[in-house]
């Protein structure tokens, strides 16, 4: 991460550099996630030569795993869909992502980097050895693409399809608990808060009140959500996972092609999933750690080292 990083700021010229490289003290411009297509900071994708583009590219996959980054690229090459869909008229495109690197990845202090734009951002951020990571966002639409009733592409089909597998083996009792409720939101939660409100109150169905059956799913669920980061990482965010305290909230229809919503919490955890528009083929999906998004568990290690240091 820390080379693929240096590599990237490398091949900025001055211009993209001002973009692209920021301060680490920047919490404005750190702080930040935005999956709509908004402006953001960073450098654009589409300013930068080959060289560049594929440099952060490979600096997106240090934060990914192998099929999280197929994901990614997938959603990213939707955008050329959608803009055919909307019959051109608002320019999307493949390279309307942006790259931003915080402080130096080369010294000794925290930084950070992001790779965003329209149904993705991804914000890792370092301390020596550690890598905080969260929030990371991947959407899509459309979340299906079909022909003759046939998944034609379905990024994000284990998320959906795994959270149904658990409500089937929830029984009636449990769906009961788990639905919340009738309609789903407009969007997901935590929206594009810099901060998730703490708490989001933990409703519908504790995991120590599923069978073994739904626990199994339920752990799987979650398992996807942190296998989307590196191994290592994602073995460091499994083991902070207490499965007893975990809940599941589901709001909306049951049924398939509707819209819907749910999320898994735990202490420090929070996973969203909506799709809630276009008829329930636009999907937005989200990993934070409410108390400790944008490295806030790194720079509290790192500020009461610093503490200690001066003592």
């Amino acid at each position: 991460m820390r080379a693929a990083a240096s590599a990237l700021l490398a091949g900025l010229d001055e211009p993209r550099a001002a973009l692209g490289h920021l301060p680490f003290e920047d919490d404005q411009s750190r702080r930040w996630i935005e999956y709509r297509p908004e402006p953001r900071p960073g450098a654009s994708l589409s300013d930068l030569g080959p060289a560049q583009r594929k440099a952060a590219h490979r600096l997106l996959a240090t934060g990914l795993s192998p099929y999280a980054y197929a994901q990614a690229m997938t959603i990213i090459g939707l955008e050329e869909t959608l803009d055919r869909r909307e019959n051109w008229v608002n320019e999307r495109h493949s390279n309307d992502y942006w790259v931003v690197v915080f402080g130096e990845p080369d010294g000794d202090q925290p930084w950070a980097w992001r790779f965003e734009g329209h149904h993705l951002s991804v914000t890792m951020t370092v301390r020596g050895e550690e890598v905080s990571p969260a929030p990371v966002f991947l959407g899509a639409n459309p979340a299906r693409v079909s022909y003759a009733g046939r998944d034609v592409v379905r990024p994000l089909a284990p998320e959906e399809d795994l959270a149904r597998d658990l409500l089937d083996a929830m029984g009636d009792g449990g769906r009961a608990q788990a639905v919340v409720a009738d309609e789903a939101p407009v969007d997901i939660h935590s929206s594009v808060r810099p901060r998730v409100r703490v708490p989001i109150e933990p409703r519908g169905i504790a995991a120590v009140r599923l069978d073994a059956s739904a626990r199994t799913l339920l752990d799987q669920l979650v398992g996807l959500y942190l296998g989307r980061l590196p191994d290592e990482v994602a073995a460091r965010e499994v083991a902070r996972v207490n499965r007893d305290e975990l809940h599941f909230a589901w709001e909306g229809p049951l049924r398939p092609g509707q819209r819907h919503y749910y999320r898994i919490q735990g202490p420090d955890l929070l996973l969203e999933y909506d799709n809630t528009s276009e008829d329930g083929n636009h999907a937005h999906t989200v990993l934070r750690r409410p108390l400790s998004d944008f490295g806030e568990d790194v720079l509290g290690n790192h500020r009461a080292a610093r503490h200690t240091d001066r003592s």
